[in-house]
């Protein structure tokens, strides 16, 4: 291969640094713009913050209405935000069946039922050489200056804390798509258990993100994603300029998780990790949040501190500590690119 050419996931960061950097930053409303580890963009409205996310759902076409809805919620509430207004541009290839544009729109209309958003428009159309449906979502919110969240406001002193478990949304696709590679190590049983991850625990983390302001004082909140927990721990040192150390021992790893990881070789740091919410605050406040979280059944897990940037983003295993992994691509994309699961 072509080191030269990019690969399925993620811009490099060094690239996606490079372009955002000629956005100009003239508008003194944009609170917020395209940042690396911003989770989204923060428009001041006056008394209001209006603020905007955009995702697109490239790598299911099950349920991707419901996909689109929920990542782009996460990233709003992330901010501090409630999700308020979604618009949807959905790709459908040539020769598809009706019944698979009503299926999207159902599910693009349930799930912003089920959140309280309004869906308020979009675009959808028949795209030539298309291989199969896309969605890109367009999420709003809103919320006050004083309520909203940055990633870049994580401070040294913080602690982190992570909700549910990782990696929820990653060990439900590969318990789906790598299930002929997994069945003579584990069971049927445990690979149908982790098709229903996506639902429960869940991959939306806009309750406990809602929730968080209302317990303690949140410095941080971020939504790991593509590249999992380490990339989503990367990124906040990276937007607020510190350096972090977390536990290993201390991270809530998903059983089901650590045995398909274990089966594929794949590292549970790195794997698409959407249901699990980072935020950091001050240690003097973890107890209230934990407690307001576990009233309202949700699991949290003090995993790590934020430390001065001259730390750099480490790992504490069995008493050493060593550089946290980077990882170029999520550890999904990387199986998908060693095997063809159909």
């Amino acid at each position: 291969m072509n080191t030269g050419t990019l690969r399925t996931g993620k811009l490099p960061p060094d690239l996606l640094r490079e372009l955002l950097a000629k956005i100009p930053s003239n508008d003194p409303r944009v609170l917020l713009g395209g940042r690396v580890g911003e989770d989204a963009a923060a428009i001041d409205m006056g008394d209001r913050v209006l603020v905007a996310k955009t995702d697109p759902i490239t790598f299911t076409t099950e349920l991707i209405g419901w996909y689109a809805v929920q990542v782009n919620a996460n990233d709003i509430a992330c901010m501090g935000a409630r999700p308020r207004w979604f618009l949807a541009t959905v790709l459908l290839p040539e020769g598809a069946e009706p019944g698979l544009a009503k299926s999207i729109f159902s599910q693009i209309l349930e799930t912003c039922t089920a959140l309280d958003v309004s869906l308020i428009g979009g675009h959808t159309e028949v795209t030539h050489k298309l291989q199969r449906p896309l969605v890109v979502g367009f999420m709003l919110g809103e919320t006050s200056r004083e309520r909203l969240v940055r990633t870049s406001d994580a401070r040294p002193g913080d602690a982190i804390v992570l909700t549910k478990a990782i990696a929820i949304e990653g060990t439900a696709i590969l318990g789906n798509i790598a299930a002929s590679h997994l069945r003579p190590k584990i069971s049927k049983a445990i690979l149908n258990k982790t098709e229903r991850f996506l639902f429960e625990p869940g991959i939306s983390v806009v309750t406990e993100a809602l929730a968080a302001q209302d317990l303690a004082d949140i410095h941080a909140m971020h939504d790991p994603t593509e590249g999992g927990l380490a990339t989503g721990l990367h990124e906040i040192a990276e937007a607020a300029q510190v350096g972090i150390e977390v536990d290993w021992e201390a991270i809530p790893f998903l059983q089901e998780c650590k045995d398909i990881c274990s089966q594929l070789e794949l590292n549970p740091l790195g794997l698409l990790a959407s249901g699990a919410l980072i935020m950091t605050l001050p240690k003097n406040q973890v107890n209230s949040l934990m407690e307001g979280l576990s009233l309202r059944n949700i699991q949290a897990q003090v995993i790590g501190k934020v430390l001065a940037r001259e730390k750099g983003v480490m790992l504490r295993t069995a008493g050493k500590v060593e550089p946290l992994p980077q990882f170029p691509r999520d550890e999904l994309a990387r199986y998908l690119e060693q095997f063809d699961p159909a």
